[in-house]
């Protein structure tokens, strides 16, 4: 179905470097990239551009259009969002989340992941000091920072900055000028590693997705449409909010299969039971 095709990766920032290798080997495709379509569009990270869309929204919206400059029907494209954890409280989160889109064949496979990995901060400071101590708490110079005058309404911006020499210059030029800087991580997937690590990790779990068949089609993306909760209480045997099943479901024909215990668990600690822990 993909063999011998040409698959875009619709990007600016250098996403193809962990994303076609593999789908090059496993596919049999012929990745590439284009500068028909600027995904900056859609919104960036340091703010000038507001991302007015939701981030699956946005996914459909930068894959769709990328394949409509580029005349392709084949293409993959990345969202990532920042921010607190959904679920932990307190920590930091990358949400990430993968579109491969077939328009020829009518595919849609989307997969996500969360991840407490990340660099992700910011903040308002004053002097030389302070600056130094958050840069080398981000893991500066091999991740990059973004300068700019204040958080919101800023009027200078200075983005991709990885050594120390800029760094200082265009610091000392925000507080020439405005009296303070307000300095954040530059979560662009070139200037972060450790987000790129987390696209890749992205990219082997879609891929894993597109090649796992409909049972009683054959279509590709056989992938969890529902977590069914459940697990019995190994003291009480109630059902506990933890995940008891997977409901799969075919896009294509509808087709479904449940995949009991996908956790390798088929008892819940009590700890976690609302009749013996409330």
């Amino acid at each position: 179905m993909f063999e011998g095709r040409k698959l875009l990766i619709a990007t600016k920032h250098q996403k193809e470097r962990v994303i076609a290798p593999i789908f090059e080997e496993a596919l049999q495709v012929e990745c590439f990239v284009s500068t028909k379509f600027d995904t900056d569009t859609l919104g960036t990270f340091s703010g000038e551009i507001e991302r007015k869309d939701s981030a699956l929204e946005t996914l459909r919206k930068k894959c769709v259009l990328a394949m409509q400059a580029n005349n392709c029907d084949l293409a993959i494209a990345s969202e990532g969002s920042f921010g607190m954890h959904p679920i932990i409280m307190f920590a930091t989160a990358d949400d990430e989340m993968m579109i491969f889109m077939d328009s020829k064949n009518q595919i849609e496979v989307i997969v996500r992941e969360i991840s407490m990995d990340t660099n992700f901060d910011a903040t308002e400071l004053k002097t030389k000091e302070d600056l130094m101590a958050f840069v080398e708490k981000v893991n500066f110079p091999s991740h990059g920072v973004i300068l700019k005058s204040s958080k919101e309404k800023y009027k200078a911006l200075f983005k991709g900055i990885n050594t120390k020499e800029n760094l200082l210059k265009h610091f000392n030029h925000l507080i020439s000028n405005y009296g303070s800087a307000y300095v954040e991580t530059d979560m662009r997937a070139h200037y972060n590693p450790t987000r790129m690590k987390l696209i890749e990790i992205v990219a082997q779990k879609l891929l894993k997705t597109i090649l796992h068949q409909c049972p009683n089609c054959q279509h590709p993306g056989f992938s969890v449409s529902r977590v069914n909760k459940g697990l019995p209480c190994e003291l009480c045997h109630a059902p506990t909010q933890s995940t008891l099943s997977f409901t799969y479901q075919c896009k294509k024909c509808s087709f479904e299969q449940v995949d009991l215990y996908p956790h390798q668990k088929t008892k819940e600690d009590p700890t976690y039971c609302n009749f013996c822990n409330p």
